[in-house]
């Protein structure tokens, strides 16, 4: 495993994308998460000799002794056993079945991944959408522990982290490592996870329906990637990431599903984002879930909608 992929195992599902093992039995003392983390008063050594308490904590894990991060004295560590069990709990409750588990940037990052029963088909059911929870428990400065809705297209496993407390933007369910971690906050926001998926499906239906011309698919690729230069953008003017788009639109996987629509671009972007953007696809994951990408790809969406709706 790279850097950003530290452990990853899985529950009789493929490897995603290649990455991690699998043969997991779905139990948190096997998960590779099963560690605590403990809050030790950070020092300073001066000049003179003399050792100073700084005002902050590291946050130690304590099966290597792993400084993870430096954060202030309000932070409340939340366990992995204990998010591990909620998830689990909600799991059971709402027929869902958790499929990964694993950490990211050398623990910062301790997540698992639920499938949820809810599906829906395009195209006379030859192009199928299933969704799932992403639950995140964060052992990082400024992270908040957060369960995001995502729907994976399964022709080629693109993924998009949609808002459950919002009809736009990005934003995600937090519980704030400022107070004590409370799930009943967390499963009263989970109760809108089918709106959500049923508004996924209004949407791609609808991008499915919406012819999208050659010029007008050019013209979205350039909006989603623009050229980054401080002189003014010409209209001619393509980014290198806008020009790999237009050359998988014909070829991407599932691009005979809705050709010649909305739903095609639209594709293209979230495919680029998760599996060729970056150098490695361990850091493509960490991006398209926790990055940059990932709203990236809320924006290709809201952008293929308005565009939709204009042509």
């Amino acid at each position: 495993m790279s850097h950003e992929v530290e452990t990853f195992v899985y529950n009789g599902m493929p490897a995603w994308h290649g990455l991690g093992m699998d043969n997991w039995d779905g139990k948190f003392e096997t998960s590779k998460v099963d560690w605590e983390v403990v809050k030790i008063p950070a020092f300073a050594s001066m000049l003179d000799g003399e050792v100073v308490y700084v005002g902050k904590d590291a946050l130690v894990r304590k099966s290597d002794n792993k400084i993870l991060d430096v954060v202030s004295g309000e932070w409340n560590t939340v366990q992995n056993k204990v998010a591990f069990d909620f998830f689990a709990e909600f799991c059971e409750e709402g027929n869902m079945k958790l499929e990964t588990c694993g950490s990211l940037k050398g623990g910062q990052i301790v997540f698992a991944l639920a499938k949820i029963q809810d599906s829906f088909e395009l195209f006379r059911g030859k192009d199928k959408v299933d969704s799932y929870m992403l639950f995140t428990n964060p052992h990082r400065y400024g992270w908040s522990t957060s369960v995001s809705f995502t729907p994976v297209r399964v022709v080629c496993w693109n993924t998009l982290n949609l808002s459950l407390n919002s009809t736009k933007g990005d934003k995600i369910v937090k519980v704030s490592h400022r107070k004590e971690f409370v799930s009943e906050q967390v499963k009263e926001a989970l109760g809108i996870s089918k709106e959500k998926l049923a508004k996924y499906k209004e949407m791609a239906k609808f991008l499915g329906s919406k012819k999208a011309t050659g010029e007008d698919v050019v013209t979205y690729f350039k909006r989603i990637f623009p050229v980054l230069t401080k002189k003014e953008e010409s209209t001619k003017e393509m980014s290198k990431n806008a020009k790999v788009c237009v050359d998988i639109l014909e070829t991407q996987p599932g691009a005979e599903f809705g050709k010649g629509t909305w739903w095609q671009p639209y594709n293209a972007v979230t495919f680029f984002t998760d599996h060729l953007a970056s150098r490695s696809q361990d850091a493509r994951l960490a991006s398209s879930w926790y990055g940059s990408n990932r709203k990236l790809k809320v924006t290709a969406l809201e952008t293929a909608m308005e565009m939709a709706e204009a042509a």
